[in-house]
């Protein structure tokens, strides 16, 4: 990742400035906070050494222009920098960053980490393509759902100030962009920047920020979409997103979604079947990841909408392969 001035956490979702191009911070877009908690926590060592190597590179770069290899700015698709921060002055040891530890990985750690990775091939899954074919008959049965669930979404009277959270590569960005003035959110930088040239091809603009969708918000705005994120909140924490999603909406405003039903054809050939609401993962390049997977019911996710607060709630299914989910926000 390029160096960052200041960034939200990529981790916590906190803002933070550094002091200078040399903070540890800046390269890992980690607060100290969560820097002191890498020896606990795999994808912050993860993001420490990989900060440290970035670092020692460019200091031995000798052009200038190290500044270049941050994320384009401006023009089209908007800007990918996150919103400065209050200066916090605290250093991060170095020392903290440890090898790998015994202890069980932790699933939300594994998941950032995972769509990270995936970013460059996440598309294949949208497209069936490589792994993700799966025959013509359930890959037309996937494209028709695919295209109903486009057009339902193209249907709803979303319009105004829209946020998108976990946005991912940005596959629905460009439709919602094209309704109103869109924030994409993303808890990972290679997806943004995917979901930006997606924009660009479009034409269309929109802002696009580092933002963990369990991060408080900042504002009141007319619409709040997911796709393909409910599934991964663990029953456990349902209600509490739903609270923030609805912290999100003026009264009235308008929460939307698309997300996954289970199906034995929707994966990747070679990912085992899911269990314990949870799924292992695997990428082109043979590694592998567990995330929390989470096959709700309609009705369960309707009931859960009327307890944080929402009104005319209703879920339906495209079939085989999605739900489709809108609320008002009482």
């Amino acid at each position: 990742m390029p160096f960052r001035a200041t960034f939200d956490c990529l981790w916590c979702g906190n803002p933070h400035a550094c002091r200078g191009s040399d903070d540890l911070e800046g390269w890992a877009q980690l607060c100290p906070a969560c820097v002191g908690k890498a020896g606990d926590n795999g994808f912050l060592r993860f993001r420490l050494r990989e900060a440290l190597t970035e670092r020692g590179a460019a200091a031995r770069e000798t052009a200038p222009g190290a500044a270049a290899r941050g994320i384009a700015r401006g023009g089209l698709g908007a800007d990918l920098e996150p919103p400065p921060g209050p200066p916090v002055a605290v250093d991060a040891p170095p020392a903290r960053v440890a090898p790998p530890a015994a202890s069980a990985p932790d699933p939300g750690a594994e998941m950032l980490a995972y769509y990270e990775a995936r970013a460059p091939e996440y598309d294949d899954w949208y497209l069936r393509r490589g792994r993700y074919a799966r025959g013509p008959i359930h890959d037309a049965a996937w494209n028709a759902e695919l295209d109903a669930a486009g057009r339902w979404l193209d249907g709803l009277p979303i319009r105004g100030e829209i946020v998108e959270l976990a946005a991912g590569t940005g596959w629905w960005s460009p439709l919602l962009a094209s309704k109103g003035e869109l924030s994409l959110y993303d808890g990972t930088v290679a997806p943004l920047e995917r979901a930006r040239e997606r924009l660009v091809a479009h034409q269309l603009r929109a802002h696009l920020h580092r933002r963990d969708a369990w991060a408080e918000p900042d504002r009141a705005v007319d619409a709040v979409f997911t796709g393909f994120w409910l599934s991964h909140v663990p029953r456990e924490r349902l209600d509490a997103f739903l609270g923030i999603v609805r912290r999100w909406l003026k009264p009235g405003g308008t929460f939307a979604f698309i997300d996954s039903q289970f199906d034995p054809q929707s994966s990747a050939a070679d990912h085992p079947t899911p269990a314990d609401d949870t799924s292992v993962r695997r990428l082109d390049d043979g590694r592998e990841f567990t995330v929390v997977k989470v096959y709700y019911a309609a009705a369960d996710l309707e009931a859960a909408l009327a307890r944080a607060g929402f009104e005319s709630a209703r879920v339906t299914s495209t079939g085989r392969f999605f739900l489709t989910g809108v609320a008002r926000a009482g």
